[in-house]
């Protein structure tokens, strides 16, 4: 059974084959003809695009709703809703001068927001598929809550007020366990603290202000007799190391990051590793052969014990269901699959571009390289930035754009600019920042370098 696989996976247990979970989220409602927004308010339609998930993707493990504003909405962030991605935050609460903390009575409570529709989800989903699918209960880590609330001002308190941002980070971390109590009674077999900023800032920075958070989350997980895991999203390859030192059961990273280079630190500290088939290029873009292929091939990249394989990360909306089905298949069925794609060779459709001609701009440049804005919390807030920046202090006097890696165009562009890592800030086409979204201060003093 497919829930066995994963908690034997999970106990680090040898297995008789990798677990597969396919991270739908949004991408569910398009099984049904659903938008993102009404998978996401409307419990019957969520219900039913799970189970059709189940029926199509047959995953061993089914995350309930892969949704990292929920909680946000709660705590007073505005939402942007979209029709084929996850919502995003609008506003943010704590935004500004003071070094505001909520009080512990706004910690969300049951009948909070959409907890209500998703909890009753959740059970639904339990009697039904219960037996034979783990179900994972996905939560907005408590450094994305963080920033959520606070907005980026919170890349300059981790130089300005330290102090804060250690406070305001384990008010959230009381949200994350919160959750936890609320998916533990209503069925989950696993909590994922999903939080995609780690990946923005420095090992040192995380030990130093969101280590003891994520400890005593993952240690309040396991005393629920619950497992647990921690999704990062981006180039996390620096923060894998002390990643591992909050001893979470699983770590599940992207495509950004090499199987190889993580699995090697994860076995270390004996964590199971999750991940991570490309998003767009391969499961967005690619065909049939390109995702067997693409599975095989990290199949083979690694040991497969302590491993579960995934997408790198929500799977996009217009993903074709034919797509998945075939990453499924060769996770399945791999020594079949892997004589099927036997010599087979991905067709090169990359479109041609033209790039700036960046030595005769006549204003500075900023490019911000994501996945998509929309949907990628950490290119969210890069993006963000820089558009405050522009619309704040510089105006007219310089131009910004975004190059999506979920655009046929945007990856041209990306790729030609010789990027492998998302996201990435340039200016007049050199690259500044690499996964790493600057502070207010430090992109003002390299815009006023060129002005």
């Amino acid at each position: 059974m497919g829930k066995e696989l994963i908690f034997e996976t999970l106990r680090h247990q040898k297995t008789p084959s990798v677990p597969w979970v396919p991270f739908a989220g949004v991408h569910a409602g398009k099984l049904k003809g659903y938008t993102a927004e009404e998978v996401l308010t409307d419990g019957e339609k969520l219900f039913e695009s799970l189970m059709e998930v189940k029926k199509l993707y047959a995953p061993d493990g089914l995350p309930i709703v892969f949704d990292l504003q929920l909680e946000a909405e709660i705590l007073g962030c505005e939402l942007l809703w979209a029709k084929s991605n996850p919502p995003s935050v609008k506003t943010h609460p704590l935004a500004g001068g003071e070094y505001k903390i909520p009080c512990k009575c706004e910690i969300p409570k049951k009948d909070s927001g959409r907890i209500p529709m998703i909890l009753d989800v959740t059970k639904r989903i339990k009697k039904e598929i219960g037996d034979t699918t783990a179900l994972y209960g996905l939560i907005c880590g408590p450094f994305t809550l963080a920033s959520h609330l606070r907005g980026s001002d919170i890349f300059m308190d981790m130089i300005m007020n330290e102090q804060y941002v250690k406070d305001l980070v384990e008010f959230c971390g009381e949200v994350c366990m919160a959750m936890a109590d609320y998916y533990a009674e209503a069925g989950v077999d696993v909590v994922a603290l999903v939080d995609p900023l780690v990946s923005q800032i420095s090992p040192d920075h995380f030990e130093a202000m969101l280590n003891p958070t994520f400890t005593a989350c993952f240690d309040y997980i396991r005393s629920k007799g619950l497992f647990s895991s921690f999704f990062v999203c981006g180039n996390a390859s620096l923060q894998l190391e002390v990643m591992c030192h909050t001893k979470p059961d699983c770590i599940s990273v992207d495509e950004n990051v090499s199987l190889p280079t993580a699995k090697a630190i994860t076995d270390k500290y004996g964590i199971t590793l999750a991940g991570n088939i490309p998003l767009t290029t391969v499961m967005l873009h690619g065909n049939q052969q390109d995702n067997m292929k693409c599975v095989v091939d990290l199949l083979d990249s690694i040991d497969h014990h302590n491993f579960i394989l995934s997408p790198g990360c929500d799977m996009p909306y217009d993903v074709p269901i034919e797509n998945t089905v075939a990453a499924m298949q060769a996770v399945k069925n791999t020594e079949v699959v892997r004589e099927m794609v036997a010599g087979y060779e991905a067709v090169d459709d990359s479109i041609d571009v033209e790039l700036p001609d960046y030595a005769n701009l006549a204003k500075p440049l900023i490019e911000v390289c994501t996945l998509d804005s929309e949907s990628c919390a950490a290119c969210t807030y890069m993006w963000a930035s820089v558009k405050d920046t522009k619309d704040q202090i510089f105006g007219d006097k310089i131009d910004i754009v975004e190059y999506k890696y979920t655009t046929k165009d945007g990856i041209a562009r990306i790729r030609k600019k010789g990027l492998t890592n998302l996201p990435t800030l340039c200016i007049n086409g050199e690259v500044k920042w690499v996964s790493i979204i600057p502070s207010r201060d430090e992109l003002v003093a390299e815009i006023n370098k060129l002005l």
